[in-house]
């Protein structure tokens, strides 16, 4: 189990967000905390893709350069990409370079739009997904859960790619579906406190 760990201001964070000068401000402002904005979401969902088999760190600092070239993650217009903008995201050494996951992210676009159309919003359908208290182990002890897997099993229903279940509770981690900040780590508070006050979409 993993215990957390004072940073340079003294506070106890979550041991991870110490091993990067990149992932103390991600820890303290974003991961865990509850997201509703489905351009935000399709950014989250599509990077957790990237980063399958690298580093986060490595995605984190791409992050900039992935929303240039993608439109900021709009998916509306990320839907209509063709094989000459997989050839420009592919000569791009800014991103990563890979086929498969770029046009992953263009496919996933087109079924963005599709479940919104169905849904309403993105966010009304992932939120779908939040589990019971009850079915979560301890903080940072799992790679994926039951509500992951059913998120996973769905979404490649529904034609997404790169969205397996240990990607499918990545994304879950990062926007706020699961708080799994570490017991005695500050921002799991305060990641509670923005839960309990952010009404899920329906």
């Amino acid at each position: 189990m993993s215990v957390a760990v004072p940073g340079a201001d003294g506070l106890p964070r979550c041991p991870w967000a110490l091993t990067a000068p990149e992932f103390p401000a991600y820890h303290d402002t974003e991961w865990g905390f509850p997201v509703a904005d489905d351009r935000r979401l399709f950014e989250k969902v599509s990077l957790e893709g990237f980063q399958s088999g690298l580093s986060w760190r490595t995605i984190l600092v791409k992050r900039p350069a992935f929303r240039e070239v993608f439109a900021g993650f709009d998916h509306r217009v990320i839907a209509a990409y063709d094989e000459s903008d997989v050839a420009r995201l592919l000569a791009d050494a800014r991103i990563v370079r890979h086929r498969g996951k770029i046009e992953a992210v263009v496919n996933n676009a087109g079924r963005a739009i599709e479940l919104i159309e169905e849904r309403g919003s993105l966010a009304a359908y992932f939120w779908s997904f939040e589990p019971p208290p009850e079915e979560l182990g301890e903080p940072q002890t799992s790679t994926t859960s039951p509500a992951a897997i059913a998120m996973s099993k769905d979404l490649k229903r529904r034609g997404w790619r790169f969205v397996g279940p240990t990607t499918a509770f990545a994304f879950m981690q990062a926007m706020g579906l699961v708080n799994d900040h570490v017991a005695g780590c500050v921002t799991r508070e305060e990641a509670a406190l923005a839960r309990a006050r952010f009404t899920p979409p329906e």
